[in-house]
């Protein structure tokens, strides 16, 4: 069991240090692109949005409430409103969703 938790650690490490270290040894030279630099540039972003989003909708006690908050938290980031505004109003939101929802059902 340890030998093989060892080996799978030592594959995970491998890839992940590849991962960091082949773009820098393949790419020596600045990219002068804008198409490329501006794509490189929004990666993470797509990625975190990629990997969180279909959590949220599996995150709370039923689909509507889900809905409610992406809804109010897109909203609240359209009008550019700060981080922890944005995560405590979809919060809340969802928080009075599920609430009236035991309410009324």
């Amino acid at each position: 069991m340890t030998t093989r938790f060892f080996g799978l650690l030592a594959v995970m490490a491998g890839v992940t240090y590849l991962v960091r270290a082949l773009p820098m040894l393949l790419f020596r030279r600045k990219i002068e692109n804008t198409f490329i630099r501006s794509f490189l540039y929004y990666i993470p972003y797509a990625v975190l949005a990629a990997m969180t989003f279909p959590a949220v909708f599996s995150s709370t006690g039923g689909l509507l409430s889900a809905v409610v908050g992406v809804c109010v938290a897109l909203l609240l980031a359209f009008f550019e409103k700060g981080m922890v505004t944005v995560a405590v109003c979809a919060c809340a939101a969802v928080f009075v969703t599920e609430w009236l929802g035991t309410m009324l059902g």
